[in-house]
């Protein structure tokens, strides 16, 4: 895909409307990466000027911050705050609800002050502009989907209606699982828990929750996070269900039927 890197945009004198923060998930996770091109791919399709920042792109520090070395942390957030601001970023739209709300409201206090947006927010903003256009009938007619919601997005920073506005363009059936919006489950890799073996209890999180998205009889899980799709989809082939189930970022389902 050809992608506007932020250096070369500046060395032509153009300024992107929008910063697309790709995130170390989107960068490096085979699976994450089909979420990046599919973002990508919409973000062309409506013709959005937006420019990523390629090899100048580092980790926000997030996952070090919940792990407890503060130190690391702010070293990688001032220098990410320098590369950001030597650009005059405004605008910072990422797929990512960890790269969100540390961007939304961390980095301020350290001088990173920037208008940080969700890409479901973002991609509801498309809609309600008439910019995204889908395909009659689509891939998803009469299939059932259940959207999870990740605590970044909602508990975090109450962002509740904007995945699920999306996900009613689409000619499919919401149906919501028991534990929902504010009473929502972690998917279980919160907290840095990700990068660590969980302690010993009864079950995995992840587990619990992906059979909580079975139980609806659901055909697609909808997640809005690449940590939520991972632990997810580790859940459904916990029940050998990979070949009825899918996991699917919003992003991935919109960008399956752009008309």
């Amino acid at each position: 895909m050809q992608i506007p890197r932020m250096a070369d945009m500046m060395a032509n004198g153009e300024t992107p409307e929008i910063l697309f923060w790709v995130g170390c998930s989107g960068s490096f996770d085979q699976r994450a990466q089909k979420i990046t091109r599919a973002f990508a791919t919409i973000l062309n399709k409506v013709g959005i000027k937006y420019a990523i920042l390629g090899k100048e792109e580092a980790c926000t520090g997030d996952p070090a911050r919940r792990a407890g070395n503060e130190f690391l942390f702010q070293m990688m957030a001032y220098n990410n705050i320098q590369v950001l601001n030597g650009y005059r970023i405004k605008k910072i739209v990422t797929a990512c609800p960890h790269c969100f709300n540390v961007f939304k409201n961390e980095y301020p206090e350290l001088g990173g002050n920037y208008e940080v947006i969700h890409h479901t927010t973002f991609l509801q903003q498309l809609i309600d502009e008439g910019r995204i256009k889908l395909k009659e009938g689509g891939n998803f007619k009469g299939k059932k989907i259940t959207y999870h919601d990740s605590c970044y997005l909602g508990r975090a920073n109450n962002i509740y209606e904007a995945p699920r506005k999306v996900l009613e363009i689409l000619d499919a059936e919401l149906i919501e699982m028991k534990r929902c919006k504010s009473k929502g489950l972690c998917c279980g890799a919160g907290g840095a828990q990700m990068w660590k073996e969980e302690e010993k209890g009864t079950t995995r999180v992840n587990f619990e929750r992906s059979e909580e998205a079975i139980e609806t009889g659901a055909n697609i899980i909808a997640s809005a996070c690449p940590y939520c799709n991972t632990m997810l989809t580790d859940g459904v082939k916990n029940k050998e269900k990979e070949d009825a189930i899918k996991v699917m970022d919003i992003a991935e389902l919109i960008a399956a039927d752009l008309a």
